[in-house]
């Protein structure tokens, strides 16, 4: 793997770097092809290998024939035929189901953005690892379920992790990886989401619409709810532990309400460097697939003055205790991490559909947790060493969570 030295880069200047987008339906995948659009996408630059989605078959044929794949993937196996009706007479390839998503992976693309939400995208990517691509890592799940599996895999193939989410992304643009050791601390920064400044009291009544409105950044609902628990923030201290050689006890947190600075590396000398930039998704997305060189995007340009100021405040761990749940499951190892993240998306989406009050979600996967690491559930298995053991902790965190939330009152 070449996150943790200095990556070597895919060459891309003789011919058009081939892209696939798994994932392709989403807010990142959305804006992936919003960058590629812009960037001589059927000219000189790109072209698009294989597109995935898992049920919006509509937005997957439209894209299909704006940017002509050689193959498209719908993942929810009885909407093939809407697609390939949607995609009769043109010459883009189609196919339907879980194995289709790997084969999509597997398609000889030098890019491949993984961002499949959840723990779908768990077994595509781990393909793409396989083969040696290029992953612009934008699927959470891959690393806190799966984080030494996909490590592996990507460092026996040479493979290269690009971060996507923008703290990481920030991390790795000013991280010194050829001396490592020289590095003192990670600070990886939190906007705070919408329930930053409410009371406990008032964040017990918090309804869906409220969560899902993020101050900042244009996100789906589920990683939208994570950012009102900041539970984002955990998963993402997770992620860094195994993107970056620095000890978890050396990677912070810092609500900044602004989402100007992305986060920071803070040197022995005590120099921290960061990196700033607009709260717009497009900008990692164009640094992952141009690297290592850099493109011309239609992100928002940075304008200081208009910002003002920049604010910073250590996070509330008692209005917002996802963050230590996800520290104390990365410390525990195994497969903690995993139960932790299948039991939050139980939650989150119990509490999408208004079966759970939100600061249940923190509540049943702190429970969830705590049985998961007593190891008096025979099902829980206590390590991750290989896809079935990330299956089986997967399972056993949405089986906990689920049996919690159905016993709430």
């Amino acid at each position: 793997m070449t996150v943790g030295a200095r990556p070597v880069a895919v060459d891309g200047a003789a011919a058009p770097r081939r892209v696939t987008i798994l994932g392709s339906t989403g807010s990142v995948g959305r804006n992936t092809l919003d960058v590629l659009s812009t960037s001589a996408v059927g000219g000189a630059a790109f072209e698009v290998e294989a597109l995935t989605a898992y049920s919006n078959v509509e937005l997957l044929i439209a894209q299909a024939k704006a940017f002509r794949p050689r193959l498209a993937v719908i993942g929810e196996p009885g909407l093939y035929g809407a697609l390939a009706d949607g995609l009769s007479g043109t010459d883009v390839a189609v196919a339907a189901g879980p194995d289709a998503l790997v084969e999509a992976a597997e398609r000889p693309a030098d890019f491949v953005m993984a961002a499949i939400v959840g723990a779908a995208g768990l077994k595509p990517t781990l393909a793409a690892a396989a083969r040696g691509a290029a992953i612009g890592l934008a699927n959470k799940e891959c690393l806190v379920c799966a984080g030494p599996l996909l490590t592996d895999a990507a460092g026996r193939a040479g493979a290269t992790l690009l971060p996507v989410d923008s703290e990481h992304n920030a991390i790795f643009q000013v991280f010194d990886f050829d001396r490592p050791d020289r590095v003192r601390r990670l600070i990886l920064t939190a906007s705070g989401g919408p329930f930053r400044e409410w009371s406990l009291e008032r964040m017990a009544t918090a309804t869906r619409a409220e969560a899902v409105a993020h101050p900042n950044w244009s996100m789906g609902d589920k990683i939208s709810v994570d950012s009102a628990t900041m539970m984002n923030k955990g998963l993402e201290l997770i992620e860094a532990a195994y993107l970056f050689p620095v000890a978890p006890e050396n990677i912070d947190v810092l609500v900044h309400p602004q989402s100007v600075v992305h986060s920071l590396v803070e040197y022995v000398d005590g120099s921290v460097l960061a990196q700033l930039g607009a709260p717009d998704m497009r900008t990692p997305i164009s640094y992952a697939l141009a690297w290592p060189d850099r493109m011309e995007t239609p992100s928002d340009r940075l304008d200081l003055a208009a910002v003002a100021q920049l604010t910073f405040e250590r996070p509330d761990d008692s209005r917002f205790p996802a963050l230590g749940l996800a520290r104390r499951a990365l410390e525990a190892g195994g497969a903690a991490t995993a139960v932790l993240n299948a039991a939050n998306e139980a939650c989150v989406a119990a509490f999408l559909a208004n079966r759970m009050k939100f600061l249940d979600i923190a509540a049943v996967s702190e429970q969830v947790l705590n049985l998961a690491l007593s190891g008096k559930d025979p099902d829980t298995p206590k390590t991750i060493a290989s896809m079935e053991d990330v299956l089986a902790a997967d399972a056993a965190g949405r089986r906990l969570g689920e049996a919690a939330i159905s016993s709430l009152k």
